[in-house]
């Protein structure tokens, strides 16, 4: 089967190094592995290319304008010279990575008769007017709800997305959370020695309600109570001269590795013995790759009773949840894993299980396209 996968985001290189970009590389890996053709379309093509993907074709129309007003006005002609190629070319699916100001998918299906699957990550309307800055609201909302409705498939990262996506114009959007590739991402061979301090570890980027800046002080309390354990983040952002200032002020053990590339991450994940998701009280919506990776990795899980983490987070048995924004709540939960190796390597072992069973990259997309006509499916 021929896939157009269009990546229409400016914000989302294709090869870049945030999870976003990971998440793109993986729905590649998982059509291929099923034997499938996959041609990206996209607005950035970044510099991290692994090696397994080096033979992808990728058609890159850069998005033109500077100031918002421009650059919103840039996306749609980038979609338009997008969706042009696609037909050209031609295809028996368009996959589409929602994104503002683009229904590249439903006009690309009306073209040429081929069903869509449009994969919803985000209430991008209602974020961008949030968080960033939103001229065209208008066009934004008709945009996206063309992109829903047109959809044979909305399959959306969580529950709240999907809601948002219903009022936004799907008719039944489907639920598919993000994955991991449990081939890319493994256990080491060799765990720690139980006299070895322990490496406790985040990866992402550095951004103030990841809550990485809790963590630092977690690992502080830590040592005022005598346990010893290193801190590995591994990851870039706004706030990483400030974590690393904290850090070096409380005098807490920790290494700063800056941004990762993606076909690199497998590798600093079997530097860990223990994962952490230290978010801040947020939005619920979102579905962190980070924690199915510690998972996939075999690492017990400490993370915050926040958006889907406690779906992905098995209390007890795969990891220990914590209250959000509460640092002494973290330094208790790594507390109990420093303190007790034994426990450590049964929640290792019971994520690492949960991973393969439960959140693999090819049964998420196997779930995505089993409301699709069955020569699709298959």
């Amino acid at each position: 089967m021929r896939v157009a996968y269009l990546v229409a985001d400016p914000g989302v290189p294709v090869f870049g190094t945030k999870g976003a970009s990971v998440h793109v590389q993986e729905v590649v890996r998982a059509f291929r592995s099923r034997g499938d053709d996959v041609t990206v379309y996209a607005t950035r093509l970044g510099d991290h290319v692994p090696s397994d993907l080096a033979d992808v074709r990728v058609v890159v129309q850069r998005v033109r304008g500077a100031g918002a007003q421009q650059r919103e006005r840039g996306i749609r002609d980038a979609v338009d010279a997008l969706t042009v190629a696609i037909v050209a070319d031609g295809c028996d699916l368009v996959y589409e990575r929602f994104s503002l100001f683009s229904a590249g998918a439903a006009d690309v299906a009306d073209a040429l008769g081929v069903p869509v699957v449009l994969e919803v990550n985000a209430p991008l309307v209602e974020e961008q007017r949030r968080h960033r800055e939103l001229i065209d609201e208008r066009a934004a909302v008709a945009l996206a709800g063309r992109a829903l409705q047109r959809a044979d498939v909305a399959a959306c990262v969580s529950e709240p997305v999907a809601a948002w996506a219903r009022d936004h114009g799907a008719s039944r959007p489907l639920v598919a959370p993000n994955g991991v590739n449990t081939d890319r991402v493994r256990p080491p061979l060799v765990r720690r020695a139980d006299d070895v301090p322990p490496t406790v570890g985040f990866v992402g980027t550095l951004k103030p309600w990841h809550g990485v800046d809790v963590l630092v002080d977690a690992m502080a309390e830590l040592a005022r109570r005598g346990r010893r354990a290193r801190l590995l983040i591994v990851g870039d952002g706004p706030q990483r001269a400030e974590l690393e200032g904290q850090a070096k002020s409380l005098g807490v053990d920790a290494e700063f590795t800056g941004a990762v590339a993606p076909e690199d991450v497998p590798a600093v994940l079997q530097r860990l013995d223990i994962g952490v998701a230290p978010y801040r009280a947020a939005d619920d919506y979102f579905s962190p790759l980070k924690v199915s990776e510690y998972l996939a990795a075999g690492l017990p899980v400490v993370g915050s009773r926040v958006g889907q983490v406690p779906d992905l987070v098995r209390h007890g048995q795969s990891g220990l949840l914590t209250t959000p924004g509460d640092a002494r709540a973290l330094a208790d939960a790594l507390q109990t894993l420093v303190d007790d190796a034994a426990l450590c390597r049964r929640m290792a072992d019971q994520a690492r299980q949960q991973a393969v069973a439960e959140h693999g990259w090819g049964g998420v997309l196997a779930r995505i396209l089993s409301g699709m006509p069955t020569a699709v499916a298959a």
